[in-house]
């Protein structure tokens, strides 16, 4: 088993009188770090939502019913707690009612999806988001030379966890990953009319990714209009197959003030969408994988530290362009994302001149680990 980084960062949140909520697209690994954290703490209750015995026992009617049910354990943990009806509302309760008990549960995106189950929960819950594999992960658990010698596997397969694993099947696992869960809590939770359109519409973004997106052309492309098409990008980002960036825009008139780029949770979802596992000294979207792998695994790295961050591109009207920027308390550091170790890119000029404090860095595959390895 792969040791995630949660397992030890959820450690330093226990006993706050505070759930912990651990969300995440299907088949990430929620279930695995619950139980490993089911052998490790002493006095538990672990209660598997996708029964109908551990649904049933959260139909407690009152305070008196939360403590006979659960007020001898020192940890409540759940798995699948969006199987539950009203589940925010009765983890509220427990709280409520045995504030020395600590809940930890998981649930894939229909645990936001399926009715107000979240708002219950507000100042009460500290939330962590499993993605799959971070580089740092893979290099706690295979060392470097995983790492290096595994990079062109991942760009294309991804870093599902049963992906990275069974290296003997890596097309099949994703494309059934992909076919089988990918829609599954939308389409339970949400009124979509025509989930062939909303393929559609992840198949438009898969051919963009780098590129930047706009709604209107969008639901051109696919038959629906804007906002049809932003709801729909807020529902693919809440099941987290998809996140979107906006454009930086601070000092200067000709800086693009609201434009977005869409990238994947996952390149390997990303090329399954459009069919495509050609190896990277075949494809002419090298370039593109490449900058949505760099960018999503920074992004892994500052979630799993904890550490307050934004996200951004920049762009000005006149194409100057940044791939990502990242704003954290400490300031800035812009990142130009290239494929080719040789390139000659640079930061723009005109960046370094506006924000001259920005931290500037050009990564390629040679030099990527220095920006995501702790070590």
């Amino acid at each position: 088993m792969i040791i995630r980084t949660y397992n030890d960062v959820i450690t330093r949140y226990l006993h706050k009188r505070r759930g912990i909520i651990l969300f995440g697209a299907r088949r990430t690994g929620k279930t695995t770090i619950l139980n490993a954290l089911a052998k490790e703490f002493e006095h538990n209750l672990y209660i598997n939502c996708d029964l109908i015995d551990g649904q049933e026992l959260f139909g407690f009617r009152n305070q008196q019913d939360i403590e006979r049910s659960f007020g001898q354990y020192g940890y409540l943990l759940i798995d699948e707690a969006q199987r539950v009806h009203d589940i925010g509302i009765k983890l509220k309760a427990i709280i409520d009612t045995l504030p020395d008990l600590q809940i930890i549960a998981t649930g894939s995106s229909a645990f936001e999806l399926s009715n107000s189950t979240i708002e219950p929960l507000t100042g009460r819950k500290f939330e962590f988001i499993v993605t799959p594999l971070s580089t740092q992960e893979i290099y706690n658990h295979d060392g470097i030379s995983a790492v290096k010698g595994g990079l062109h596997q991942r760009i294309i397969y991804g870093n599902y966890p049963e992906v990275y694993l069974d290296k003997t099947m890596p097309e099949e696992i994703i494309q059934e990953i992909a076919g089988s869960y990918l829609f599954k809590d939308i389409l339970a939770y949400q009124e979509i009319r025509k989930p062939d359109v909303l393929k559609k519409l992840l198949q438009a973004l898969a051919l963009q990714v780098g590129n930047e997106v706009n709604n209107s052309e969008l639901g051109q492309l696919v038959g629906i209009d804007p906002k049809t098409v932003d709801r729909y990008l807020n529902l693919l980002e809440k099941c987290f197959i998809i996140y979107r960036l906006g454009s930086y825009s601070n000092n200067l008139r000709i800086e693009l003030k609201k434009s977005q780029k869409v990238f994947f949770w996952d390149n390997g979802i990303r090329n399954a969408l459009i069919n495509n596992f050609n190896p990277s000294n075949l494809r002419t979207d090298v370039g593109a994988l490449w900058e949505n792998y760099f960018i999503t695994e920074r992004r892994k790295m500052m979630l799993n530290s904890r550490k307050p961050f934004e996200h951004f591109f920049w762009r000005t009207k006149t194409q100057k362009e940044v791939d990502l920027i990242e704003v954290t308390g400490s300031g800035m550091n812009a990142f130009e994302v290239k494929w080719n170790p040789d390139s000659k890119a640079t930061i723009p000029l005109t960046f370094k001149n506006t924000y001259p404090d920005a931290g500037l860095e050009v990564v390629t595959p040679s030099n990527y680990l220095d920006f995501l390895l702790d070590d």
